[in-house]
């Protein structure tokens, strides 16, 4: 299945179906007056978070999406079928924007549900419109028509943690490694070309969410290399883990590529760059006692808490992966109390 994460599509909900401008005819009601029912109301175009979605495939292959018409109204007070509402599954941390790129909805829970184009109520059969002065109406309201959208749909992985790094940094093998994801993990620069989500469990049942952003290059922020596209992966996490290849194959020191990833990072946004990260150093059963030495006096000047470790091997991770679950649960009760205080002050107003 091909990781889509942006799509265009047409949303159309279904017209009201028209209203009855019926009579009765009955044997000995010679004068039976109107008995015309209302039209259905049109389906909705309904967007539901799925936590089991993880791609916007299906819609990128669909395009259109439009609902049931309602039915007409008949005789004897009979109102015309609902159409039926059409449901949309996209993943966690969907956004819809309208055709101007504002956000319209922005889906995170599992199960919610909104309506993306409202379904043309029914009209009204001539029964509704008799009165004293008016025993015989020969009218009918025809139904109201659905609404008709183009609407943007942009994923932003929901996860806890993200990997940064410049391609073949390990960040694959490590997510591989300590988590449920199964990335393609090869000695090439760009094996990976969508995010790949791991579920990391720890001892006390709970535990994380970890995304593997593909790697970025310089001017990745300016749309270059995997650009933008993928940057917005980690918007949403309270923790980056920057990695960084202690024996890169063309020599580039730690510090450089630190560097690279970094003024990506404060290019794209504040959004990204001021978020609690991490320095780790991979691959570090590739190198011996003077040079592990060496390379931990660099990583100090760099001013991030340092984790060297293998991810092959399993060196450091254990702890790596403590302390960031520590962090993790830092970030959700920080944002928790920040919603808890909003709905407070909006109860108070």
């Amino acid at each position: 299945m091909r990781f889509i994460d942006e799509v265009k599509i047409e949303v159309r909900g279904g017209n009201g179906g028209a209203g009855s401008a019926s009579f009765r005819r009955e044997k000995y009601v010679p004068k039976g007056g109107p008995d015309g029912g209302n039209g259905g109301r049109g389906g909705h175009v309904i967007v539901v978070a799925s936590k089991d979605r993880n791609t916007l495939q299906e819609l990128y292959l669909k395009k259109r999406v439009f609902a049931e018409h309602g039915k007409s109204g008949h005789g004897r007070q009979m109102h015309g079928r609902n159409g039926k509402d059409v449901y949309i599954q996209v993943p966690l941390g969907t956004l819809i924007k309208d055709e101007n790129g504002d956000v319209i909805f922005d889906l995170t829970v599992d199960g919610q549900q909104e309506i993306m184009a409202f379904g043309g109520e029914g009209g009204l059969g001539n029964v509704n419109f008799a009165s004293s002065t008016n025993r015989a109406p020969k009218y009918a309201q025809p139904g109201k028509s659905g609404e008709e959208h183009l609407r943007y749909l942009e994923l932003k992985s929901m996860a806890d943690v993200g990997l940064v790094g410049l391609p073949n940094a390990g960040k694959s093998t490590l997510i591989s490694k300590v988590s449920n994801a199964r990335p393609k993990v090869a000695d090439y620069p760009f094996t990976t070309l969508a995010p790949s989500l791991g579920q990391i469990f720890m001892e006390d049942g709970d535990g994380f969410v970890m995304a593997d952003i593909p790697g970025l290059i310089a001017g990745a922020h300016e749309g270059k290399g995997l650009g933008q596209r993928f940057l917005r992966h980690v918007e949403r996490t309270g923790v980056l883990l920057h990695l960084v290849d202690v024996v890169h194959p063309e020599g580039i020191s730690i510090t450089d590529q630190f560097t690279e990833v970094n003024e990506e990072l404060i290019g794209y946004g504040e959004a990204v760059c001021n978020k609690q990260r991490l320095l780790v150093l991979n691959k570090m059963d590739a190198i011996d006692e003077m040079m592990r030495s060496d390379l931990l006096a660099e990583a100090k000047s760099l001013n991030l808490p340092c984790y060297p470790i293998s991810a092959v091997s399993g060196e450091g991770v254990s702890q790596l992966l403590y302390d960031v679950y520590a962090l993790v649960k830092a970030h959700r009760a920080q944002v928790n109390n920040a919603v808890d205080t909003q709905d407070g002050e909006e109860d108070e107003e």
